[in-house]
């Protein structure tokens, strides 16, 4: 069932929202080569604490980490190892926050040094495309109306959508009703109403959408090998369109 949040609740969600992104603030000065992802994840899971929350993917659904760190191909999910980032890697980084039983959910990529052109214009084009579906939400439309937006752009600049991985409703949990694809009808799915929380989240690929996941039963990559890139903001419905509830723009 999808849930309309309260004003309380909005309150809690927001600053769960907040704390993810000051997360990213922090951790970006610290996405160089030589870093290890476990030690992101360190950092990440040690000012998530000091900030009152708590992880939200620490052991969701058996997820063995606080955030989840993709490197290159690896589209989300990426498990926190003691591989170094290197220079020309682009990363990343999905955070989750609780506070008070209310979540936060955010993605970023970041470039680690000096990237490819190719990168740079995935990256552009993939943030680009988040703002695009966002401008989409408002009471009356529909969840189809977003996916439609995304998947126009995208497609417009020869990027791939990942179809099997979608978007979500955020609250108690983080991850709720309804599902926000990153492909759609406008007028269709799901309508939006004011007081919906949800995160949209399109994953764009440099060549072929098609997906695989690896041994580790976690991490999901392109079966391609091309680059994946990621970026999502949780949002809340409001009276006359939308308000980001994980903060401005990381990247």
């Amino acid at each position: 069932m999808i849930s309309i949040k309260s004003e309380r609740e909005i309150e809690l969600l927001e600053h769960a929202g907040h704390i993810v992104y000051l997360t990213h603030c922090y951790l970006k000065p610290y996405i160089k080569a030589g870093i290890t992802t476990k030690e992101l994840d360190k950092l990440a899971h040690d000012f998530i604490i000091s900030q009152g929350a708590t992880p939200s993917f620490l052991g969701y659904d058996g997820f063995p980490a606080s955030i989840c760190t993709s490197i290159n191909e690896e589209v989300v999910h990426g498990i926190p190892s003691n591989r170094k980032l290197k220079n020309g890697d682009i990363i990343s980084l999905d955070i989750g926050a609780c506070y008070k039983g209310y979540h936060g959910d955010s993605a970023w990529t970041y470039a680690v040094g000096e990237v490819d052109k190719s990168l740079k214009y995935l990256m552009e084009h993939t943030e680009k495309s988040l703002f695009v579906g966002l401008k989409e939400i408002k009471p009356g439309n529909h969840i189809g109306d977003i996916g439609a937006a995304i998947l126009e752009y995208a497609e417009a600049h020869k990027l791939g959508v990942v179809k099997e991985l979608v978007g979500h409703g955020v609250g108690t949990d983080v991850h709720e009703e309804p599902d926000v694809p990153n492909y759609g009808v406008r007028g269709t799915g799901p309508l939006l109403k004011e007081g919906m929380v949800i995160a949209v989240e399109p994953m764009l690929t440099l060549g072929s959408p098609d997906i695989v996941i690896l041994d580790d039963g976690w991490t999901i990559e392109t079966e391609d090998y091309q680059a994946s890139a990621h970026y999502e903001h949780t949002v809340v419905v409001t009276s006359d369109g939308v308000k980001i509830l994980t903060g401005g723009k990381n990247g």
